[in-house]
């Protein structure tokens, strides 16, 4: 007996000759698969005459058959008889089930196809997929073109549907990426969301970014046809127990080589869908109508030096040169995640095209931007994710490589090694309150483990990654031994407390010749915690974090009761007193204010102060060395409002401070003239002139110049914008150091920067009546670390209960 095409045994054959090809897998075998298929099923039909057609919908219908994946069939016929139909319907549905091989089927006219489009958004996507296998053509193209038109037309109402399914669907499966058995189609990031950017593209709307998209869709149904194959079953889980095998037919390592792989195509998915699903918000938006108003902020409005805000993304401003300046990317991004907006794909995309490497060292500002970055809390993860996602993180840390969608096997863990780090420095920032280093302690929280991956010890083997990290980054050898030690030790303290007797005063030793001194005590504690925190909720708990208070507070009495380790306070002392020293021609300009009786200033970039000048080499004579902000030396008689006229001058003129310093001299013998020396930088645009600093400084002394009422109304025109700086941050810390002076009670502010801040505290030490004697001002990243030397009316410093008294309404009115 002689059998025909249609027969199932030759197609059974032929597709088990196909799937155990060694030689054919990846694209090449699932369109072999399907042409295979698709003779077959035509056999199958036969000739069924006009108005009949057999089409391939879903996955089917794209070409993506893995080797247990269904059928998904739709018998297309216009009106014929229900038992003819059900005839040609019988012989195509039982030789397929009769072959054991899962068939999701229908039979429909095309007003039937169509109603239950419009009922079922899974129907209406798997029909936009629609694709002739046999019988009438012209019915199966009538029908694509309809579905097409009818997806296009309600667009603006099913992309938001779509768009909530994706969601629910990441709530209900999680993320692809960080998931140790992931779902390969339903989890983010896996194939279903493929098929939705396929379907935001059919709508002409918005179409998703193209680079590694292929690759990556591939990359996962090349996974899941070696599962299928090593399971026999229809499975989209990648389960702990089959990746081993999964591994081996792909001619992978290992399993991890396996799940990085997955998560590396995930990556790039779930990327393109952030980047696609901003763009359909924006054209959504846009065909809205929207009744005009008056005074509607304008559509760019400015963020940062070179960077707006315009469709609720952050992009370069029109006058931007990244060619030009190598800290643009990091000053885009601090500003991003401290407004809480996600970063422009395209903006991103120049960035990286035509932003020169930094230099190396890297420039105080980048280090800066950078820690602002990492302060800016939760919004600092998405911006870091896409600043991965093209390319910019690892031109800054090529070490970052290393860990990139690196799985972790430990089931505490919740994320891959790189999101873990991002993490952690997130949590990190709630804890900048606590330390005397919230800059060391936002690098040291991103790096801790960039070490894994490497052979050996994760910690020790990190140690000498971020030696050469930091330095690299311009950090000192003091502040490079402390970001070493923090990341050497930075399981040191939950392992000793959980595992040691706390009660033996060698335990205690052992931690405190380990650390040195309590500024990396308190910096290791609050990362203890941030490293906890973002690992999953079984790493840390009550009971751990007692155990380590205990443990710190044991250590800190011991390294207090010994001191400092030696050479390290004056170490301490250098680096506060080069931070900021009193420009050349200091005395003269005090000896002209006490003359004139009124402010003199003096306004210089601080490329062009004489000791760097004196420094430059030959190349920077040749192209001019590299701006770095403007150093302003103010001095004026001594008198109330000083400080709070002169910071608020320069927040209306969007002066950044980076640094300050407020001291009274006596330049002639003959009474106090106040010194402030400012190091400033513009927000964005160019230099103010100084002319006009001078003249608003006098009309805001003389009470012309309303600053609190100016500063508000700068506040509103930025509402629901771009200012939304600090979101998220931690509350504002006011303390006062103990023994910190002997000739004055020195407060301590810790608050998030933000313009007129300066302004603010100047006016509530005003208020309170203290005399501010000096003042040491500085900036880490998004956080001011302010002491100001205060005395009473009487010149003496505060009672304990008035100072602390004075650091509790301090405290109240800035967290107003």
């Amino acid at each position: 007996m002689t059998t025909g095409p249609g027969d199932p045994g030759n197609y059974a054959a032929a597709r088990l000759r196909l799937l155990t090809a060694g030689a054919r897998s990846g694209p090449p075998r699932r369109r072999a698969l399907s042409d295979l298929t698709d003779a077959w099923l035509a056999s199958l039909l036969g000739d069924a005459g006009e108005g009949v057609a057999l089409v391939a919908v879903g996955g089917y219908g794209r070409g993506e058959l893995s080797p247990r994946s269904d059928l998904d069939l739709l018998l297309l016929h216009t009106g014929r008889g229900a038992r003819e139909v059900a005839a040609l319907a019988d012989r195509v549905w039982y030789p397929v089930w009769d072959l054991g091989i899962a068939l999701d089927h229908s039979v429909r006219t095309p007003p039937e196809a169509e109603r239950a489009a419009a009922g079922d958004l899974r129907v209406q996507l798997g029909l936009l997929d629609a694709r002739h296998i046999a019988g009438d053509p012209e019915l199966t193209a009538a029908l694509r073109t309809r579905m097409l038109a009818r997806w296009r037309a309600g667009a603006h109402r099913l992309l938001p549907e779509l768009r909530e399914a994706a969601r629910e669907r990441a709530r209900r499966h999680g993320e692809l990426r960080f998931l140790l058995e992931p779902d390969l189609k339903e989890a983010r990031g896996g194939l279903r969301d493929a098929t939705a950017l396929r379907a935001v593209a059919a709508s002409w709307l918005a179409d998703a970014p193209r680079e590694g998209l292929d690759e990556a869709h591939r990359t996962l149904l090349d996974v899941r046809d070696a599962l299928h194959l090593a399971t026999g079953r229809a499975t989209d889980r990648l389960a702990l127990q089959d990746q081993d095998q999964v591994a081996a037919a792909l001619a992978l390592e290992d399993a991890d080589a396996l799940l990085r792989r997955v998560y590396e195509a995930a990556r790039v998915l779930s990327y393109a869908c952030d980047v696609t699903w901003r763009e359909v918000d924006r054209v959504l938006r846009a065909r809205r109508p929207r009744p005009r108003r008056a005074g509607r902020p304008a559509e760019r409005t400015p963020l940062a030096d070179g960077v707006v805000v315009q469709d609720g993304e952050v992009v370069l401003a029109r006058t931007a040169r990244p060619e030009r300046d190598p800290v643009l990317p990091l000053r885009a991004a601090a500003a991003a995640a401290q407004a809480g907006l996600p970063p422009s794909r395209p903006a991103l995309r120049r960035l990286a095209a035509a932003a020169p490497p930094l230099p190396v060292p890297w420039p105080a500002e980048a280090r800066e931007e950078f820690v602002t970055l990492l302060g800016a809390g939760e919004a600092a993860v998405g911006v870091w994710e896409a600043l991965d996602a093209e390319g910019l993180v690892t031109a800054w840390l090529p070490e970052w490589d290393r860990v990139r969608c690196r799985p972790q096997r430990n089931p505490v863990h919740r994320w891959t090694v790189d999101r873990h780090l991002i993490e952690t420095a997130a949590r990190a920032g709630a804890h900048v309150r606590r330390v005397r280093r919230p800059d060391l302690l936002l690098v040291a929280a991103l790096l801790h483990d960039i070490g894994k991956g490497r052979p050996g010890d994760h910690s020790v083997a990190g140690e000498a990654v971020v030696r050469d990290l930091a330095a690299r980054m311009g950090f000192d050898a003091a502040d490079t031994a402390v970001l070493a030690t923090a990341v050497r030790h930075h399981l040191l303290l939950a392992e000793t407390a959980t595992r040691r007797d706390l009660d033996d005063p060698a335990t205690v030793r052992t931690v405190a010749d380990a650390v040195g001194d309590t500024g990396t005590l308190e910096l290791l504690h609050a990362l203890t915690v941030a490293d906890a925190l973002a690992t999953g909720p079984a790493a840390w708990s009550a009971w751990r974090a007692g155990l380590v208070a205990d443990l710190v507070r044991r250590t800190g009495a011991v390294l207090e009761g010994e001191g400092e380790p030696a050479g390290a306070a004056e170490a301490s002392g250098e680096r506060e007193r080069s931070a900021l020293r009193p420009a050349a021609g200091a005395g003269r300009l005090a000896a002209e204010a006490w003359r004139t009786g009124g402010p003199v200033l003096s306004l210089r970039t601080r490329a062009e102060t004489p000791a760097e000048a004196d420094r430059a080499g030959p190349a920077e004579e040749e192209t001019g060395p590299e701006p770095v902000g403007a150093e302003l030396l103010l001095a004026l008689p001594d008198r109330p409002g000083v400080l709070p006229a002169a910071a608020g001058v320069l927040a209306l003129h969007r002066l950044t401070v980076h640094a300050a310093d407020l001291r009274a001299v006596d330049p002639l013998g003959e009474g106090r003239v106040l010194l402030l020396t400012w190091r400033v930088a513009a927000e964005y645009g160019s230099l103010p002139r100084a002319d006009r600093l001078r003249a608003d400084l006098v009309r805001a002394l003389e009470g012309s110049l309303d600053i609190p009422a100016r500063l508000a109304e700068r506040e509103r025109a930025h509402l629901g914008s771009a200012r939304r700086r600090g979101a998220g941050a931690p509350p504002p810390k006011v303390t006062v150091a103990p023994a910190g002076s002997r000739l004055a009670t020195v407060i301590e502010v810790r608050a998030q920067d933000a313009p007129g801040l300066l302004y603010r505290i100047g006016r509530a030490l005003e208020d309170a009546g203290v005399t501010v004697r000096s003042a040491r001002v500085g900036t880490l990243g998004a956080n001011a670390v302010d002491a100001f030397y205060v005395t009473g009316p009487d010149g003496a410093p505060l009672p304990p209960r008035e100072a602390a008294g004075l650091a509790a309404e301090l405290e109240r009115a800035l967290g107003g």
